[in-house]
């Protein structure tokens, strides 16, 4: 009877030791799978979580599509200011381009050598083909420079003229904030200047035809 009682007892303990090793198995398996769920990602976590704050450093893939409309855009801004007096730059003779020459150059460049005239005609076809040069991407870091040294000069011309207009709290009467303008334009160039055109841009055509770099 002893014995009988100690085997019902053994067979008793035997399945509930099982049965309690497979629940805490299933417990387990349960845990081990939860870590590798990721929780989608919604719009309004990327603008409330912690990639609020997250800086890009690479200017490549998708990060790189703003570029695009930036350089274009830019490169179409310059090329109607480098039209001076009608379609195309260095309009010789017509009020625009001589009121330029008058107004601007004589009075704030004259320390330059040569005609005022030549100046002012540099002067427009740096930004007229500059800017097509620019907005199509090719020759991207040479456009970007000759454009950056006529924003940095249009930066002289402006604070010569006006100041620094009560920068960086001040109010202007008029709401012409004269050197701004060009000192956001030069920044943009200069970024060009040294990163290049980024992509949809002849420029990356040429490289990827002629660049021996193996793709990382």
């Amino acid at each position: 009877q002893q014995l009988s009682v100690s085997k019902s007892l053994g067979g008793i303990f035997d399945v509930d030791v099982e049965s309690i090793s497979r629940r805490n198995h299933g417990t387990h398996l349960r845990m081990s799978a939860e870590p590798d769920e990721e929780k989608k990602e919604t719009t309004w976590d990327r603008i409330t979580g912690p990639k609020l704050f997250k800086t890009v450093t690479n200017l490549e893939g998708i990060h790189s599509v703003p570029l695009v409309p930036l350089r274009i855009m830019t490169g179409l801004l310059m090329v109607h200011h480098g039209s001076e007096g009608g379609i195309g730059p260095a309009n010789f003779g017509t009020p625009e381009f001589q009121g330029f020459v008058d107004y601007i150059i004589k009075p704030y460049f004259s320390f330059l050598p040569g005609s005022p005239e030549l100046w002012s005609a540099i002067h427009d076809y740096a930004e007229f083909y500059g800017g097509i040069f620019f907005a199509l991407g090719f020759l991207t870091r040479p456009a970007a420079l000759s454009l950056l040294v006529t924003m940095l000069s249009a930066v002289y011309f402006h604070l010569s003229a006006t100041g620094l207009q009560g920068f960086p709290l001040g109010h202007v009467s008029n709401y012409s904030y004269d050197f701004e303008e060009p000192l956001l334009y030069s920044l943009i160039f200069l970024f060009f200047w040294f990163n290049g055109a980024g992509p949809a841009s002849v420029d990356s055509v040429i490289y990827g035809a002629i660049s021996e770099e193996e793709d990382e």
